[in-house]
């Protein structure tokens, strides 16, 4: 062979090999840095990953929902970056066309999206759990069982009864994959930002604690929907209880009976021997029996001051009430509601 033609074959085989060597860059760069995810509707997809979860169940969740369209190209880019020992759970955004380089980069990097946790009314702090229990990773069981123990309420300042009291309703910014402890401990320093210098300050000079307002409070949400009746309503109960006058509000004795429902209160209900009972025992009951909104909790601090002791629903049923300063306006204001109530046939 003359030295042209081996010169000519060498060249020809460095070209081959050339060639071989970027196709193999190419395959290797696709695998990585090429579109691997198709999400459903091509819209963005959110990707739960719970605590405790390891690679393939991962892999699960992500063949499950139809996400990888590659399985090997993502398990093999997945081994070059050890995500098997980089797994974190929470709560991921996915996009359509996303490459797995992309994908495991948010993955293995923890780069999860936070959740909007909103906490409004809720009655019980069964009520409370399970909402919250919507929203982020923690479980129901998970946090009643906080809410029942004693001894971990009593770090937070708080008890069994007036626990549910902490939680300020608004909309907070948590990991999806927050537990119950963390959860309480966050609603704790919300809880005392709220409570600030002013509001503290006023609930002391009304000679009230801040679960005592919020109790309140709770019981004004529970006797009216209309805000601008809160402070007036607010007036009223607090004149009493300087009075020493029992508050004989109907709510408690819903909250005792367990029934929120009912829209009639019987004599006979005021009976139930509860502390929740405020027909049968003086001053608030224990602690609140609803999360009251912030609008109600201000109400209460700045009360309305008048000479009020009593006040009855309106027979129009509008949702507004009827404001008495004796105890004879008031039972004639009271007749007119139970003879509406009558001719509706509401009898409980």
């Amino acid at each position: 062979m003359s030295s042209r033609s081996l010169i000519r074959y060498i060249i020809i085989a460095v070209a081959v090999i050339f060639i071989i060597a970027g196709v193999k860059i190419a395959s290797m760069y696709n695998e990585i840095y090429g579109p691997n995810v198709n999400t459903p509707g091509k819209e963005d997809f959110l990707l739960y990953i719970p605590t405790g979860s390891d690679y393939n169940d991962v892999i699960a969740l992500l063949e499950e929902n139809h996400i990888i369209k590659d399985r090997k190209t993502f398990d093999w880019a997945a081994g070059k970056k050890n995500y098997a020992e980089n797994i974190h759970p929470g709560r991921y955004r996915i996009r359509q066309n996303m490459s797995n380089n992309q994908l495991l980069d948010m993955l293995r990097s923890g780069l999860q999206e936070p959740v909007n946790v909103v906490i409004n009314v809720a009655r019980t702090p069964e009520d409370l759990a399970t909402k919250i229990a919507t929203q982020i990773e923690a479980g129901k069981d998970d946090m009643m069982i906080l809410m029942n123990d004693e001894a971990y309420l009593l770090t937070l300042g708080f008890n069994k009864e007036t626990i549910i009291g902490m939680f300020i309703p608004n909309t907070y910014e948590f990991w999806w994959n927050t537990d119950a402890r963390d959860f309480f401990t966050r609603m704790k320093k919300e809880y005392d930002r709220f409570w600030n210098r002013e509001r503290s300050g006023r609930a002391g000079e009304m000679k009230f604690s801040p679960n005592e307002i919020i109790t309140l409070a709770s019981i004004i949400i529970s006797e009216t929907n209309k805000e601008d009746e809160y402070r007036r309503i607010a007036g009223v109960y607090i004149n009493r209880l300087n009075k020493g006058m029992r508050l004989q509000a109907d709510p408690t004795v819903k909250f005792a009976l367990g029934d929120f429902e009912r829209q009639r209160i019987l004599k006979a209900d005021t009976y139930i021997d509860s502390p929740y009972n405020t027909y049968m025992y003086a001053g608030l009951p224990p602690g609140p029996i609803a999360i009251p909104p912030v609008k109600a909790i201000d109400a209460v601090l700045k009360y309305e001051k008048h000479d009020y002791l009593y006040f009855c629903a309106k027979e129009d049923f509008s949702g507004y009430h009827s404001f008495a300063r004796t105890l004879d306006q008031h039972n004639r204001n009271a007749r007119l509601y139970q003879k509406a109530l009558n001719r509706r046939k509401i009898l409980k």
